[in-house]
């Protein structure tokens, strides 16, 4: 039986993706016509594929998210935690770019 999804809407598609992450490594990806994206925590691969479809008009073929844990920094003598991020590689279909200098507002 297969589920159904939901169409997200436009508030939701904005909140879910936060930014483009470029680095050497997600630069060199951009040749594979892979993109990397900061995404929110609670957010699935469903929802992360619309997002970017409805705010980039582009198809995709495929979504790896990932976790990264926050590292432990010390700061003036105090211990702390940089926050938890999930990051999302998007492969996109042959003929479809996206531009990497956009900003998501």
């Amino acid at each position: 039986m297969r589920k159904l999804h939901k169409e997200i809407s436009s508030e939701r598609a904005l909140s879910i993706i936060k930014r483009p992450i470029t680095t050497e490594k997600s630069t060199n990806l951009q040749q594979f016509n892979q993109y990397t994206f900061m995404v929110s925590k609670d957010s699935n691969s469903n929802e992360i594929k619309q997002a970017i479809e409805k705010i980039f008009k582009v198809k995709v073929t495929k979504i790896n998210t990932s976790i990264s844990r926050g590292k432990l920094k010390s700061f003036k003598g105090n211990i702390g935690f940089r926050n938890d991020f999930k990051k999302a590689v998007i492969t996109l279909k042959e003929g479809n770019t996206i531009d990497p200098s956009l900003e998501i507002k």
